[in-house]
């Protein structure tokens, strides 16, 4: 059996450095973590992580089509991913940082193997939670993530506790700043010609 994850408690305004600096040697030597955002609990590896990326795969259960998400600490940094018309920019920029995942074309920094198999898109977004935004600040790429919705369920899990009781063998960190929210992001589709509201989820109010 794998061994048990470290559970991290950390402040949810102000996330004791010591603990982010663990949490991002993880994620550089290739962990897979669980991580409070501010819509919910997600999972995040390095960008390059195969092995995580297939760790995500079989904890919720995804097929090929699933839109994974880069989680990014800017817009400079999303701007290297995805393509961004002046139109598109300003419905994004108007909208985050906050809990929106917005579907956009992806640029050739990222790995094919977490591209949408026919639009060759990819989910980016900012999130606006002290704890995210302390990991991204020292990881300096974005974090590979996923809602944590495990399979036949429909709320993501709350509680960094029954995370790691559920999870453990399954995660190498779970970081844990307090509840999280049970909705997950609200996802737009921007890459065609008109908006798309694939998920209504925390986000409200977006405009084009």
């Amino acid at each position: 059996m794998a061994a048990m994850a470290r559970y991290v408690e950390v402040h949810p305004r102000n996330p004791q450095r010591r603990a982010v600096l663990a949490a991002v040697e993880l994620l550089r030597s290739g962990g897979l973590i669980a991580y409070p955002t501010d819509s919910c609990f997600a999972l995040g590896c390095a960008l390059g992580n195969r092995e995580g990326l297939e760790r995500i795969r079989t904890i919720r259960q995804l097929d090929a089509k699933h839109h994974f998400t880069l989680v990014c600490e800017d817009f400079a940094q999303l701007g290297q991913f995805v393509r961004v018309s002046t139109p598109v920019f300003r419905s994004v920029k108007a909208a985050t940082p906050g809990c929106y995942t917005f579907i956009l074309p992806a640029t050739k920094e990222v790995p094919r193997r977490l591209l949408h198999p026919r639009k060759r898109t990819v989910g980016v977004r900012i999130p606006s939670h002290p704890v995210a935004e302390a990991l991204l600040a020292e990881l300096d790429e974005p974090l590979l993530s996923s809602t944590l919705l495990l399979p036949d369920t429909e709320e993501p899990l709350t509680s960094g506790r029954e995370i790691h009781e559920r999870l453990g063998h399954q995660l190498d960190m779970v970081l844990d700043s307090g509840e999280c929210g049970t909705e997950p992001t609200t996802v737009v589709d921007l890459s065609g010609d008109e908006p798309e509201l694939v998920r209504q989820g925390a986000g409200h109010g977006f405009r084009w």
